[in-house]
């Protein structure tokens, strides 16, 4: 999309709840009325949003909050007033989401009962003592109040409502500004919301508010006047992260150095797309030296696992992802040991390479694909930014001689210098793909050389746009919305697009799983943890049941849901007709790619042509094959051990037992537990041999 979320929860994916972990506040105990601005800065500088924060004399405060980057995002107006305690006695935001969600949510505390609303939930609950609602579409102010209220508390633990607690730790303190403009201010770790912790930038003194949030390579929220200072935070705040991350890794990856045995193992043959007898796989130095019948391995082994049967596959592939530093944990814990990554700012990018092949982070292999938009005031402005077909050879160029093997191309590309730039590209070596530029249609780049199209979205709108239709706003999103359940797939136009994909060996990359928030309602799960959500922390799980676009009705909702099941009925019919698909996500990091397999078991695909998506493909296209994407001798040893049978069940390949990436074990239960959720499947841990 690309999503840039720095929550692993699609309910947070809007700026507002994004960023609510940086929330903003007046101090709570200013006695006269003031107004504060704070601005959000993306892409090195550019100004995406404010946030208007005034305290009225009796102590109500009043928020206006936007922010649009992509051309979406969320506006919201919240007001609120707070106990003794500093916590909220009142609250109410009423607005638009970032995919244009009706918002209105409220609560109030009174005579020790909590009682509130949203769109998705409503509950009452009986309080002692102190505690802090969390909303669920709330304005980046709501947690500043909550930091002021902890700063309060002598236990350092603020109940929230309607579950969980918050803490926060001070991490470092430092000057900004110069001369007679200089504020100390500290760097916070929270922990209590999300999965991961959050660093914000707070004031110090009696009563702290938040100074800055800031999410690395993405946005710089900072109060106004104080923008300089935004870089330097960024550095320190990288810096501290880092050092958290490496013990996370020191605690998580488990070095199997020399050899190791893993034994009688059903082992998967992802070229094939079947399942084989069961085999003893040796791996030696990260790298896979055998793969023979069960029984019949004699070489010497420091370390044996026995599988006892299970299926062994290769590491899974996630052909779109926009990589973050806390996402390795998750993703290693859900078999992932490969990353696409198709679209991040470039020198952020770089530096989580380095760290992660430096052995700082626990982290897939990434596998870059150069982002290329076009110049207009929708741009998305990670990679680069060019108006002419110059400045998009200057691009390309940048990304061959960095190593990347191939470019996506932006919703705002300039469509007179399109096939110019794929040619381009192509003479570098590099392949194209993309999502489809506005005013063009999917046979349009197709036409123009790409090899790859990125999201259902951007391939059912081929049916549905005209030469004026602006795909740069949330028309990308409504159009397949409203129109798709009236498309013939038996058509000649349908049957006609699918053959010139097959013709032109075009890669497709669904994303289907992510966009299953076309048609899900307020107060329903997300499908991509519905099965699973009891395994979730509760703040996860009340999260997911948010909706996101705009459903007035049963009747809009009921044809919403016919258009989607037509998008996943395209995938199948494109697969069986002989275009080539790559699993990929572009959501919640550590659940979706399971839930996008299956789809496309609901597709047509069998179990091992789904598994196949996710394996042999994604390496395939990612130019990866020679190391990964099967289990063959020479290979890097990329392993994932399965407490089931995915070939048969699909659902099985949640339950994973044991990963290896190269010469480092991961155990998921290990890695759920240390962040609160409920694992899976019991590890099955390597052991040393006797000598």
């Amino acid at each position: 999309m690309p999503s840039r979320a720095v929550s692993t929860s699609r309910g947070l994916s809007s700026i507002a709840a994004a960023l609510c972990l940086a929330a903003l506040a007046t101090p709570l105990h200013a006695s006269a009325a003031e107004t504060l601005r704070y601005v959000a800065l993306v892409d090195g500088g550019r100004q995406a949003g404010e946030q208007v924060v005034t305290r009225a004399d009796d102590g109500t405060v009043d928020v206006d909050f936007v922010f649009k980057d992509n051309g979406r995002g969320p506006e919201l107006k919240e007001r609120f007033t707070l106990a003794d305690d500093g916590t909220f006695d009142s609250y109410r935001v009423k607005g638009t989401s970032t995919f244009g969600a009706p918002v209105d949510e409220r609560f109030t505390l009174a005579d020790g009962i909590a009682r509130w609303k949203s769109t998705s939930d409503e509950g009452r609950q009986t309080v002692e003592g102190a505690g802090q609602y969390s909303p669920l579409a709330g304005t980046p102010a709501t947690l500043s109040v909550a930091i002021q209220a902890l700063s309060r508390r002598l236990d350092g633990r603020l109940p929230l409502i309607p579950s969980g607690t918050l803490t926060m730790r001070p991490v470092e303190t430092v000057d900004v500004g110069a001369g007679a403009k200089r504020r100390k201010v500290q760097l916070l770790a929270l922990t209590g919301v999300g999965l991961t912790p959050t660093f914000a930038w707070a004031t110090t003194g009696e009563s702290p508010r938040l100074f800055a949030f800031i999410a690395p390579g993405w946005v710089q929220l900072i109060e106004d006047g104080w923008q300089s200072s935004a870089d330097d935070l960024e550095a320190r705040q990288k810096k501290a992260e880092g050092t958290v991350l490496a013990e996370l890794r020191r605690r998580l990856a488990h070095p199997a150095g020399g050899t190791l045995l893993i034994r009688n193992a059903r082992v998967f043959d992802s070229e094939h797309a079947r399942l084989g007898e069961a085999s003893d796989v040796l791996v030696r130095s990260g790298r896979i030296v055998s793969v023979s019948d069960a029984g019949s391995e004699r070489a010497p082994a420091d370390q044996v696992v026995d599988a006892g049967g299970r299926v062994l596959l290769p590491g899974l592939f996630d052909s779109h992802a926009h990589v973050g530093r806390w996402d390795g944990g998750l993703n290693l814990a859900s078999g992932v040991t490969s990353v696409r990554d198709m679209g991040n700012d470039n020198a952020t990018l770089q530096q989580v390479k380095r760290d992660a092949e430096a052995g700082r982070l626990i982290m897939p292999r990434i596998v870059a694909a150069g982002f290329l938009e076009g110049e207009s005031d929708f741009s998305a402005r990670n990679g680069f930014v060019v108006s002419d077909l110059a400045g998009a050879r200057k691009a390309v160029d940048w990304y061959a001689a960095n190593g990347y093997p191939q470019i996506k191309i932006y919703n705002s590309f300039p469509k007179a210098i399109l096939a110019d730039t794929v040619a381009y590209a192509h003479g570098k070596g590099l392949r194209v793909s993309g999502h489809v530029p506005a005013f063009m249609r999917a046979q349009d780049v197709v036409d123009a050389g790409f090899d790859e199209i990125q999201h259902i979205n951007q391939l059912l709108l081929n049916f549905f746009v005209t030469d004026t239709t602006d795909t740069r706003t949330l028309e990308r999103f409504y159009l397949v919305a409203e129109k798709t359940d009236g498309l013939d797939l038996d058509s000649a136009p349908v049957r006609d697009f699918i053959a010139s994909l097959v013709e032109h060996g075009v890669v497709i990359d669904p994303t289907l799983a992510t966009f299953e928030f076309l048609h899900q309602r307020d107060g329903e799960m997300s499908p991509i943890v519905a099965e699973v959500a009891d395994h979730l922390p509760p703040d996860i799980q009340r999260s997911r049941r948010a909706g996101e676009m705009n459903i007035p009705d049963d009747a809009t909702g009921a044809r919403y849901d016919r258009s989607f099941a037509k998008l996943v009925e395209f995938v199948g019919r494109a697969h069986a007709a002989g275009v080539p698909v790559v699993a990929g996500t572009d959501e919640m990091v550590g659940f979706t790619l399971q839930r996008e397999l299956e789809l496309y078991v609901q597709a047509g695909m069998t179990p091992s042509e789904a598994l196949q998506t996710a394996t042999w493909n994604g390496a395939r296209y990612a130019r990866v094959l020679d190391q990964r994407g099967s289990i063959t001798p020479g290979k890097q040893a990329d392993l994932v051990l399965v407490d089931g049978d995915p070939t048969r069940d699909i659902r099985d390949i949640r339950k994973l037992a044991f990963v290896l990436q190269g010469d480092r074990v991961y155990y998921p239960a290990e890695i759920h537990e240390a962040i609160g959720i409920e694992p899976f499947a019991p590890p099955v841990r390597f052991q040393p041999t006797a000598r």
